[in-house]
């Protein structure tokens, strides 16, 4: 199970529609520092708890990944006792199954009109894979500045967030964040279910372009920062969707 509180909001959005655009890795295969092969996508509970905050809160979501292949996602992680997640599951299997491509959204649909709210990226080893330095991520992260929008990520998701680096410097210097440890990457191999060591550490990339890393554990620990929201691990998703879903609300209000 998970520790989703039921996403209870008093007042809910109720406007014309908002929408949330959920990125995610279509990729699904990470090979480690020893050649090993992972088997990794998104964390299904990353994905899921904040999905059932915002769509609680009033927001629609809509699934994207880089060419529109399907979700990736670590099924071996699926809390499959926890009857919300695995009716949001069901509800959205076609989403997954056939989502948008991320290509066509910023060639087509990235408009000043366009009725986001936010860009959400959920966790997993597999955010790791393809998104970080995927261009047509680095125009939509740019795109969601520039008007305002916010940007949701959490445990490794913040490792997309790279794809906004340029010659011109990184879009999130001087951001502080809440991400999924280095150190505990660096322990999982001996501990716990990482074939090898990481091919390289995402709190090391970011600090390098100037972000501040809020944790030091992976726990419950969120992070707001301007219109950047961060979580630390899949034990925060459910505090990083309320808080999320709160400050769309706000927000939009």
């Amino acid at each position: 199970t998970t520790d989703y509180d039921g996403g209870a909001y008093a007042q809910p959005y109720n406007g014309d529609k908002l929408r949330v655009l959920m990125v995610c890795t279509e990729q699904r295969n990470m090979e480690m520092a020893n050649g090993k092969k992972f088997s990794t996508g998104n964390h299904p509970v990353e994905m899921a708890l904040p999905m059932l905050h915002l769509l609680a809160a009033g927001f629609e979501v809509d699934v994207v990944t880089p060419t529109g292949a399907p979700v990736a996602i670590e099924m071996w992680a699926m809390p499959d006792k926890d009857e919300d997640v695995k009716k949001l599951y069901r509800d959205y299997a076609a989403a997954f199954e056939k989502p948008q491509s991320l290509a066509d959204f910023v060639a087509d649909d990235m408009t000043d009109d366009a009725p986001y709210a936010a860009v959400f990226i959920p966790g997993g080893h597999g955010a790791m894979l393809g998104l970080p330095d995927n261009a047509d991520l680095g125009k939509l992260l740019h795109w969601a500045q520039d008007r305002g929008l916010f940007t949701l990520a959490i445990c490794h998701g913040p490792a997309a967030l790279l794809a906004a680096k340029s010659q011109a410097g990184f879009l999130f210097d001087g951001y502080e964040m809440a991400v999924f440890p280095d150190a505990v990457d660096k322990q999982t191999p001996m501990i716990g279910y990482l074939p090898g060591h990481m091919p390289w550490r995402v709190c090391e990339r970011l600090e390098a372009l100037g972000v501040k890393i809020t944790n030091t554990k992976a726990d419950k620990s969120c992070q707001i920062d301007r219109n950047l929201i961060t979580g630390a691990s899949p034990a925060a998703a459910n505090n990083f969707g309320r808080l999320a879903a709160e400050a769309l609300l706000k927000a939009a209000r």
